[in-house]
C-alpha cells in the first residue's frame, strides 16, 4: 500500500467561532472609558454580539461571497426600457441587513451614540468593508440634512432606522433607506469648485432640475445622494431621490460601473443627470460648507475602517505565528518575529485608541471638542489611512507564501487597504485642510494643545515631541511645502498622548520610544530589544474557544 503523501501538519487552525470585540482589548478599554458607565452593560452586549457574528465562519463566508461575485449593472430591462439597477450577491444584502440592525446608521439617535456605532462599525468592517461604504454615507448624512429642517424632519427617521430594505420605492413606502453621494467630476476630482453639473430652479420652491456627469458616484443602488451643482448662486448641495414621491424613476442613468483595484463587493459608478429632480440642502453658494458635516463624519469612518483593516490584519499575523512552528518551536516566540508583531501591535492600538477618542468629541458635541475635531480630525485621517497599507503588507508576510494565497484573506484585506486614504479627499486634501485649520481657527490648535497638554510630564520622549511639534508650528515660512511633515506630528503625538495616558505601560513606552523618540528603523521589526515585547504582543492576540 502506497503511504500516504498528503498528511497535513503545522497549519494554524482557521480564525474563526471568536467574538472579535471581546477578543480586542484596547477597543474594549476604549468603549469603558468614553462611554458613560449607565451605558456600558447594554453596549457590550450590543457590541458583543455583533462581534460573536463577525468572527463566524458564516459571516467570513458573506464576506468572501460578496467579493467573489462583484455587483452587474443593468442598464436596460428585456423590453428597452431605462432601470439603471445594479445587482448584488444575496450574501451583500445579508452583511447591509446586520449592519444597520446593528445600529451602524443611527448613532445621531442615542446616547453614547458615536462611541457605541465607531466600535461596532470597527468590529463588522473586520468581517467586509466594502458595504461599510453605503452604512458610512447613509449615516453621515443626517448633520448635513439637518441644514434643511423639512428634509431632516422627512428623512432622518429613515436614515437611522434599524431596517434594511433593498429596492428603488419612494421614500415614504420604505423603512429604511441608504443615501450615497456624487461629488467628483472628470474635470474637478478634490477640487470640487470646478464642477460644472448645473442647477436649474424649478417653480417649486427649492426644487431643480440638475444636468450634467458624475466621475464618481458611492452605492448607486443607494435611495438618495447628496450632490453639488452650480445652482444661479453657487456651488449648492442637494439631495437626489432615485425615485420620485409618485413612484416615477428619477432621471438617473448609471453609465458604467468601475473596475476598482478592492472594494470589489461594492459599486461605484459613473451617472448622468439631464433634467434630473433634486431638493436644495442648505443655502445655494454654500454648498461645500453645507456638505462637509457628511465629509467630517464619513472621514471618521475611513480611520475606522483602516482601524478595522489594521486590527483584522494584525490578529491574523499572531494567530498565524502562535500557532505555526518553525526551528523548533511557535514562530510567536522567535525574538525576531515577536519584534515584528508587537511593531504591528503597536500602529493597531493606537489607531483604535485615536479613532475612538474622535468618536467620544462628536458626542461630547460642546465647542471646545467641536474645535478640537476640526484639527485632530483630517491629522489623524491623514495617518491613520496611510498607515495601514504598510501594516498590512508586513503582516501578510507573517504567513509567508500562505497569505499571499487568496484563501488566506490577507489578499483582500490588502486591497482595500489603500481606499480610506483616498476616499473623502487623498493625503494632500488632509494636510491642507489641517493648514487652513491652524491659519483661521485658533481655538483648533488650543483644543489640541490642551489634549495633549493632559499627558505632559508622564514621558520625557513625548514632552519633547510636543516641544519640537510648538517650534515646527511657530515657523510659517514654506508650511505648505512641509504640511506633510507637520500633519505627520500632529498625528503621532496625539496618539503618544492618548497611549500615556491610557494604554497599559509596555505599549505607551514601546510608542513612544520608536515613533516619537526615534529607536527605531525604517521597518517593521525595529523595536529596541529591550522592551517588553511578549507583553505587547500576547495583548494583541486572539483566544480561541477550547
Amino acid at each position: 500500500m502506497t503511504a500516504g503523501t498528503h498528511t497535513v501538519t503545522n497549519q494554524p487552525p482557521p480564525l474563526v467561532g471568536h467574538d472579535v470585540f471581546a477578543s480586542d482589548r484596547a477597543l474594549g478599554e476604549a468603549v469603558e472609558r468614553h462611554l458613560d458607565p449607565e451605558l456600558l452593560d447594554g453596549a457590550r452586549a450590543e457590541l458583543s454580539a455583533l462581534g460573536t457574528a463577525a468572527g463566524s465562519a458564516e459571516v467570513q463566508e458573506w464576506g468572501a461571497q460578496a467579493n467573489a461575485n462583484p455587483p452587474t449593472l443593468r442598464t436596460h430591462d428585456r423590453y428597452g426600457h431605462r432601470i439603471d439597477e445594479v445587482d448584488f450577491h444575496p450574501a451583500w444584502h445579508k452583511l447591509l441587513d446586520r449592519a444597520l440592525s446593528a445600529g451602524l446608521t443611527s448613532a445621531w439617535a442615542r446616547p453614547g451614540g458615536h462611541v457605541r456605532r465607531a466600535a461596532g462599525f470597527l468590529v463588522w468592517s473586520q468581517a467586509e468593508a466594502g458595504h461599510g461604504c453605503p452604512v458610512s454615507m447613509t449615516h453621515a448624512a443626517v448633520p448635513t440634512l439637518r441644514a434643511e429642517p423639512s428634509l431632516a424632519a422627512a428623512w432622518e427617521p429613515k436614515l437611522t432606522s434599524t431596517v434594511y430594505e433593498p429596492g428603488l420605492r419612494p421614500v415614504g413606502q420604505k423603512a429604511g433607506v441608504l443615501v450615497g453621494m456624487g461629488m467628483t467630476e472628470k474635470q474637478g476630482g478634490s477640487d470640487v469648485r470646478a464642477n460644472t453639473t448645473s442647477a436649474e430652479p424649478l417653480s417649486e420652491p427649492g426644487a431643480y432640475a440638475l444636468r450634467g456627469h458624475k466621475w464618481f458616484c458611492s452605492a448607486p443602488m443607494s435611495d438618495a445622494f447628496l450632490v453639488l451643482a452650480q445652482a444661479p448662486d453657487g456651488l449648492t448641495c442637494f439631495l437626489v431621490p432615485r425615485v420620485l414621491d409618485d413612484g416615477a424613476r428619477n432621471p438617473f442613468a448609471l453609465q458604467r460601473l468601475k473596475d476598482k483595484l478592492g472594494n470589489r463587493s461594492n459599486a461605484s459608478a459613473e451617472v448622468e443627470f439631464d433634467g434630473t429632480w433634486a431638493r436644495r440642502v442648505g443655502e445655494e453658494g454654500r454648498g461645500v460648507r453645507t456638505v462637509m458635516e457628511m465629509v467630517a463624519a464619513t472621514r471618521l469612518d475611513c480611520m475606522l475602517g483602516s482601524a478595522a483593516l489594521m486590527r483584522q490584519s494584525v490578529a491574523q499575523a499572531v494567530h498565524h505565528a502562535t500557532y505555526r512552528h518553525a526551528f523548533g518551536g511557535p514562530l510567536v516566540d522567535k525574538p525576531l518575529m515577536r519584534n515584528v508583531l508587537a511593531d504591528l501591535a503597536l500602529e493597531s492600538e493606537a489607531a483604535t485608541t485615536l479613532a475612538l477618542r474622535l468618536a467620544a468629541a462628536y458626542d461630547d458635541g460642546g465647542e471646545r471638542e467641536r474645535a478640537f475635531l476640526r484639527l485632530a480630525l483630517p491629522a489623524a485621517k491623514f495617518w491613520v489611512t496611510k498607515r495601514c497599507t504598510p501594516v498590512v503588507v508586513e503582516a501578510l508576510e507573517c504567513l509567508g507564501g500562505n497569505g499571499y494565497v487568496e484563501e488566506s484573506g490577507m489578499p483582500r484585506l490588502l486591497r482595500e487597504s489603500p481606499l480610506n486614504s483616498i476616499w473623502e479627499g487623498a493625503g494632500n486634501v488632509q494636510a491642507l485642510d489641517v493648514l487652513r485649520a491652524l491659519q483661521r481657527e485658533p481655538l483648533a490648535l488650543d483644543a489640541f494643545l490642551r489634549e495633549v497638554g493632559l499627558a505632559r510630564g508622564a514621558d520625557h520622549r513625548l514632552d519633547r515631541a510636543i516641544k519640537d511639534l510648538l517650534t515646527e508650528l511657530a515657523d510659517l515660512q514654506g508650511i505648505e511645502a512641509r504640511a506633510r511633515r507637520v500633519v505627520e506630528r500632529l498625528a503621532l503625538v496625539l496618539q503618544g498622548a492618548l497611549l500615556v495616558r491610557f494604554a497599559p505601560p509596555e505599549v505607551a513606552d514601546a510608542f513612544c520610544a520608536s515613533r516619537l523618540g526615534g529607536d527605531w528603523g525604517s521597518a517593521f521589526g525595529t523595536l529596541p530589544h529591550t522592551l517588553d515585547l511578549r507583553s505587547i504582543v500576547d495583548r494583541a492576540a486572539v483566544p480561541l474557544a477550547g
